[in-house]
């Protein structure tokens, strides 16, 4: 205890948290918002959207997450100059760090999402979706109203393991510099070596106060809300 005491009075542990935190809530919305687009590319009537999403979902989820946030934070920063962040702001380096960072989550687990959606999709029965055909709904209007809702159901397991995965995943973007949970452990385990153990344990903690609650309100979700066919 007395280890532990000692780094949580030296670092700022709560900080670390709150970013981590932050992290996983803001590019768990962009992943649900990018992943249902392309989702319903790949399940469209249109040629050119079934290859866009089929193309996004491979390339994107094959690639590793680390390239995509190099990608993000050197290539579209320091290579292209596209910044996000106020020009001349005492805090830019962060913002734009942070916010790289919540673009390359998003778009690596939006693949994820978009797969957990489509077979969500694929639970809907056929004749829902020509029932709502045969009403006149059209292909927009018998997604939105029909079979999304249901698939959101259906798929509500596979998100909450997604979004467990992005939570544990937050890691990754402390290679650019944004100052979550592993980004401290770095430091902590550098001037304190004799601590080791008691910062693994902190830190694994951190992200077990995380998962475990998500990963048990998900399966809570997951059947109450199930769909019987």
């Amino acid at each position: 205890m007395g280890a532990l005491t000692t780094l949580l009075e030296n670092y700022d542990v709560f900080a670390a948290f709150w970013m981590t935190v932050k992290l996983t809530l803001v590019s768990a919305v962009g992943a649900l918002v990018i992943g249902t687009v392309v989702a319903v590319c790949r399940v469209s009537p249109v040629g050119v959207l079934q290859a866009f999403g089929t193309a996004y979902v491979t390339l994107v989820r094959n690639t590793p997450l680390t390239l995509i946030v190099f990608f993000c934070a050197f290539g579209l920063l320091n290579t292209l100059g596209l910044s996000l962040a106020s020009a001349g702001s005492p805090t830019e380096i962060v913002d734009n760090n942070f916010r790289f960072g919540v673009i390359a989550l998003s778009v690596y687990h939006a693949s994820f999402v978009a797969e957990a959606l489509r077979s969500g999709i694929n639970t809907v029965p056929q004749g829902q979706a020509e029932a709502a055909r045969a009403i006149g709904l059209g292909f927009g209007a018998s997604l939105r109203e029909v079979i999304l809702p249901q698939a959101f159901r259906g798929a509500i397991a596979p998100l909450g393991n997604t979004l467990i995965a992005l939570t544990k995943n937050t890691t990754v973007v402390a290679t650019i510099g944004v100052a979550e949970l592993s980004y401290l452990m770095r430091g902590m385990v550098e001037f304190n070596p004799s601590l080791l153990y008691a910062i693994f344990l902190l830190v694994a903690a951190c992200f077990v106060l995380l998962t475990l609650p998500t990963g048990l309100l998900f399966t809570s979700l997951s059947r109450r809300l199930v769909v019987q066919r």
